[in-house]
């Protein structure tokens, strides 16, 4: 599958704190193949932990491993159905979402490795052909999420996914490994 190329966000157009996702990933414009490249490299990583590593909480409050990856995905879906709809020109406020209630309701350490792998590969290709597959135009269509001005434009959301990712690998090998 060809990989288009997308033009790295400029400030302004995601709010200021997401600007630690934003110095994570490259400049080149690779995003796409970066968010496929990520999967792997995630996978791998987390595949040659041993099982209890898979379990362990840094302090108390913490997620697990197994609740990070479920977290990465519930993230991924998210932005991406906002991607989507800013893509689309609704003008609708998109609500936010409570992260440690997904991840509370996420049953994470009940799965298996393999299946929590198997939705985030079919999660990670939806998003890849999702923009992938968008017209030029729709990359710096612009969003609000209910209650907030903070605008997000469509490409500012695709680097967002892979920032975030990149940001929750960082803490996984500093406080996990």
């Amino acid at each position: 599958m060809h990989l288009r190329k997308i033009g790295k966000p400029k400030a302004g157009e995601y709010p200021s704190y997401s600007e630690s996702y934003m110095e994570l990933v490259a400049d080149d414009d690779d995003i796409l193949e970066h968010l496929r490249q990520n999967f792997f490299a995630i996978k791998e990583l987390i595949y040659n932990l041993p099982e209890e590593k898979l379990y362990y909480r840094y302090a108390e409050g913490k997620w697990t491993i197994k609740e990070i990856l479920v977290h990465l995905i519930d993230d991924e879906r998210i932005f991406a159905y906002r991607a989507l709809c800013y893509a689309r020109n609704d003008k609708t406020a998109l609500p936010g979402f409570e992260q440690d209630d997904y991840t509370l309701y996420s049953g994470a350490n009940e799965r298996s490795l393999a299946s929590i792998f198997e939705e985030y590969e079919a999660v990670r290709t939806a998003t890849i052909c999702l923009f992938n597959s968008l017209p030029e135009d729709a990359f710096m269509r612009r969003g609000v999420l209910t209650g907030n001005t903070n605008e997000r434009t469509v490409r500012a959301l695709v680097y967002h996914i892979a920032g975030h990712e990149l940001q929750h690998i960082k803490v996984i090998k500093e406080r996990y490994l």
